[in-house]
């Protein structure tokens, strides 16, 4: 009795790995909302230039909504045995994430040839501030995907707890940096 009692209680705990993404998601938020609150006061106190958001934002927006609804379509192939789809997809949600950060790129160059850059008005330095520590962020579940494609492409392929685990891992990851971007994005656009 003590054992399934044990038992039930280890299943019912949160994986210590699962446990320190929440937390590090937790941090990267509460960064992120420190950088709006400081946004808004530094908005009100006045010389504040407005502009419009270059065309390259929307389209990394689709590019990276994408990107979560391809890795979202990979890790359900994962769990469902289907080989050749989960890495297809992982693939895809790869090189969309890297479309993402030549987006980002080419918007900045935008923003620049507007005459808008980091040390000009604190408007347009906020704007590459918060987009480039978002881009950082989205450079390391890029750097995750690419730990998953080697264990796609290198390991053979099976179904297991342990991979499992460590996919659904850099699913959550990565349907975080895209649902953060989208509140930038929506953020930028009514602030």
């Amino acid at each position: 009795m003590a054992d399934i009692t044990l038992k039930s209680h280890r299943s019912s705990r949160v994986h210590p790995q699962k446990f320190a993404l929440w937390a590090a998601m937790a941090s990267i938020t509460m960064m992120f909302a420190s950088l709006s609150s400081a946004y808004i006061v530094r908005q009100a106190a006045g010389n504040w230039l407005e502009f419009q958001l270059p065309s390259a934002f929307y389209i990394s927006t689709i590019i990276i909504l994408l990107s979560s609804m391809t890795l979202h379509k990979s890790y359900t192939s994962f769990i469902n045995g289907q080989e050749r789809p989960y890495k297809l997809y992982l693939v895809v949600s790869f090189f969309l994430g890297l479309g993402f950060v030549v987006s980002q790129y080419i918007g900045w160059q935008n923003l620049y040839s507007l005459g808008i850059d980091l040390k000009g008005n604190p408007s347009g330095s906020f704007l590459y501030v918060m987009t480039f520590i978002h881009v950082v962020h989205v450079l390391g579940g890029i750097a995750c995907l690419l730990t998953a494609m080697f264990h796609a492409f290198a390991l053979k392929f099976k179904v297991t707890e342990r991979r499992k685990h460590r996919f659904e891992l850099v699913n959550h990851y990565w349907h975080y940096v895209d649902l953060l971007w989208v509140y930038l994005l929506i953020f930028l656009l009514f602030s």
